[in-house]
Parts: structure tokens; C-alpha cells; sequence
């Protein structure tokens, strides 16, 4: 996968951006709604546009789905993507596009995938996913 220029946030924090990413794609693997559908509801809801970090995370994840399963694929061993929750599923697409970029650092966006996968998911599923973003990392020569 080609490293992706990163997308500045001015509209909002990182920290929402990504959480509001993980929750959209995990509501289009739940649902089979279209990803623009579901942004349009999530803008009313919040009463304000998804915030630019977040479109550009979602859009990646979009253009790039293929290449994130196959790595989560490669990386889970035991485990196919299919088999893996849908949110634990969301939270590693997002934080695999972070890794392809340089800013965020690698150990900012596993540990922010690592909490939201324990904040949604559970600690078993946070263990999981670090465990996959880590040899992610270290196999980009971002990881320790």
C-alpha cells in the first residue's frame, strides 16, 4: 500500500476524528448502508460536518479496504478478517491507514486504537489488536 499524505485536522481533535471513523465503518459493516448515507446522519445527528481527519480516514479506508483486510489477514493469525468483530475490525483498518503515514507517530495510533478497542470492544480485543498493529509496525520499520 502507498503511504498517503496525512490530513491536517483544524475542524476537530484527532482523538474524535478517529472514534467517529472507527463508529462509521462499523456501522456501514452492520448495516450494508452507504458510507455516504450513514456520514449524512451522523452530520445531523452531531449537528456539524464530520471533521476533515475524519472524511480523510473513511475515505481511505474506503479506497484502500483490500489491501487493510489482507494485511489484518496476514497479521491475525488464526483468524480471518471475516471472523473478527466489526468493530475490532473498524479500529484495525483505521489505525493500519495511520501507519502507512508519518504523522501520526506508530505508537500514538496503536495506543489510540488499543483504548478505542478497549473502550468498545473489550480488553481481550484491545490485547488483539495491539498485538497485530505491533508486528504491523515493526514490519513498516515504525515499530519497536
Amino acid at each position: 500500500m502507498a503511504a498517503q499524505e496525512p490530513v491536517k485536522d483544524a475542524d476537530g481533535s484527532r482523538r474524535q476524528s478517529r472514534r467517529a471513523a472507527v463508529m462509521l465503518l462499523y456501522q456501514e459493516d452492520l448495516t450494508g448502508h452507504a458510507m455516504e448515507q450513514i456520514v449524512r446522519q451522523h452530520e445531523v445527528d452531531a449537528g456539524r460536518p464530520l471533521p476533515a481527519y475524519g472524511r480523510g480516514l473513511i475515505d481511505g479506508v474506503e479506497a484502500n479496504r483490500r489491501g487493510l483486510d489482507e494485511e489484518i489477514d496476514l497479521r491475525a493469525e488464526g483468524w480471518s478478517v471475516e471472523r473478527i468483530a466489526p468493530v475490532e475490525r473498524a479500529v484495525l483498518r483505521v489505525a493500519l491507514l495511520e501507519l502507512d503515514q508519518e504523522d501520526p507517530p506508530a505508537a500514538v495510533a496503536i495506543a489510540e486504537a488499543v483504548a478505542l478497542a478497549r473502550r468498545y470492544a473489550s480488553p481481550e480485543a484491545a490485547s488483539f489488536v495491539n498485538g497485530i498493529l505491533s508486528a504491523a509496525a515493526r514490519a513498516r520499520g515504525r515499530g519497536h
